[in-house]
């Protein structure tokens, strides 16, 4: 029997009240949006903040304005950010470290590898990666690692091999749709969310007993194969509106609604809060 199915639901992004009004903004947003998609089935909320070039102490704070409602609410919630804008790659995880010490993130960021996001390069150079994993085995926090290109997914699997991967690790399978990260058209990154391209990076994880969860980013993940055929091969879902750009504008909530609706549909129930943390082997 396959194990329940762990949603994640990345918020807000570079997702713009233009293209999108459900998108939360502001802490009290993000809050009462990131308890709406608990509630739907979510076990993981990813966020972004609402202020660019602020140092890692005010970064911080302005998550954990929006973290310490929820977590009142849900202590069990698998909470975590994203990087800082600008910087060495200290000052761009400051507030990670920050917010691990506060108890408010269990997961941390692992990009093991550089790409064009449209207009952006997002580059981590070697010594970056190993900051970051450094941030995620110091702070005992499991990496959500981006998969963005395959050779990502190649520097993933031989941390994993050297036994220098932290404990918790979830490899993130973003597929590219048919937009940008800014939600502009554009001949998109990596691989199209079609069943050989899951094939092919399924190919890679055999062998090992990584988790994995399918997104697509500049798409609809809910509209691909690739969502079900994610379910079926015992693989996890990230959605949300950081990612989506369907045709139509939903909320966050409803987009959890329609994961879980999927999973249970081809036979998987959905995890709790709790069951993820266990899946993933979360130190925290």
């Amino acid at each position: 029997m396959l194990a329940p199915v762990v949603i994640e639901v990345a918020l807000n992004g570079a997702t713009t009240p233009d293209r999108n009004s459900h998108v939360p903004r502001t802490p009290d947003e993000i809050a009462a949006d990131a308890l709406r998609c608990l509630d739907a089935g979510a076990a993981i909320v990813h966020t972004h903040i609402d202020e660019f070039g602020i140092d890692g102490a005010a970064a911080a704070e302005r998550y954990l304005a929006a973290y310490r409602p929820i977590l009142a609410a849900r202590p069990d919630a698998i909470l975590y950010p994203t990087v800082g804008f600008g910087g060495s790659v200290e000052q761009r995880f400051a507030h990670i470290e920050r917010l691990a010490e506060a108890g408010a993130a269990r997961m941390g960021v692992l990009d093991p590898g550089s790409v064009n996001l449209g207009p952006i390069v997002y580059a981590n150079p070697a010594s970056d990666i190993e900051h970051q994993v450094a941030v995620c085995a110091r702070h005992r926090l499991g990496p959500s690692i981006s998969i963005f290109e395959p050779g990502f997914l190649r520097a993933a699997l031989l941390l994993h091999r050297d036994g220098a991967l932290p404990a918790g690790a979830l490899v993130k399978l973003y597929f590219g749709g048919d937009r940008d990260y800014f939600g502009r058209h554009s001949p998109g990154f990596g691989l199209p969310p079609t069943r050989p391209s899951l094939e092919a990076y399924l190919a890679m994880l055999d062998g090992t007993t990584l988790p994995w969860s399918v997104a697509v980013l500049g798409g609809d993940l809910l509209a691909s194969e690739i969502a079900r055929l994610a379910i079926e091969r015992g693989g996890h879902l990230r959605v949300g509106l950081e990612d989506h750009a369907g045709s139509d504008t939903p909320t966050n909530a409803a987009l959890v609604k329609a994961a879980a609706a999927l999973a249970r549909e081809h036979g998987r129930r959905v995890a709790t809060c709790a069951e993820a943390s266990a899946l993933l082997g979360l130190p925290r």
